[in-house]
């Protein structure tokens, strides 16, 4: 798994877009721009240049052997394995906590927009959603175990469906691991528990 700590290629990231077109990649091992247009429902050429701006800063690449002649262009991610950042070394850069507030807000929003999907009623639809919700006791080890394991389980379902396959929508996996979250702070005594 590529690690990075520039502040400007979280704000890269950060933007919806970029972000869903790095998940479509990281699920589909490979597409092109006309795949991710399909998929995202924009226009090509707007695909186009989100996938430049992610190349720049070396999150893709082209996959020249996945390409049908010279003149197609098929995307990959640089690192195969994802990425991943390492926050406390980029908050201390400059502009990384205005890089890590965009990420974080637009990470919250995102989070929201998908549990608030999740429980819409669809009535009709064949296609599962499901908001789970698991309370264990652990120590940070055992939570730590408990990640490898998920993302172990996450990562073998990954490399079994790269091929696309007919009928195979992206899902999106959303977990959160963390202790139990106490009161808002912000909200002061009149928190609900």
């Amino acid at each position: 798994m590529a690690i990075y700590d520039d502040p400007r290629i979280l704000r890269a990231v950060a933007h919806p877009t970029r972000n869903r077109i790095l998940s479509e990649l990281f699920a589909a091992g490979t597409l092109r721009a006309a795949d991710i247009a399909r998929e995202l429902g924009i226009p090509a050429n707007q695909a186009s240049f989100h996938l430049r701006q992610l190349a720049k800063y070396g999150l893709i690449e082209e996959a020249p052997d996945e390409a049908r002649d010279q003149r197609d262009r098929v995307w990959r991610l640089a690192d195969a394995d994802g990425i991943s950042f390492r926050t406390r070394d980029m908050l201390e850069q400059p502009g990384g906590r205005a890089a890590y507030a965009v990420f974080q807000r637009n990470a919250g929003a995102w989070g929201h927009h998908l549990v608030d999907r999740a429980l819409a009623s669809d009535p009709g639809s064949k296609i599962h959603k499901s908001v789970s919700e698991w309370a264990l006791r652990l120590t940070p080890e055992e939570s730590d175990e408990l990640l490898a394991e998920m993302s172990d389980v996450v990562e073998r379902w990954r490399r079994k469906t790269q091929d696309g396959g007919e009928g195979r929508l992206t899902y999106s996996i959303y977990q959160l691991i963390q202790p139990y979250p106490g009161p808002d702070p912000d909200e002061g005594d009149d928190a609900v528990s």
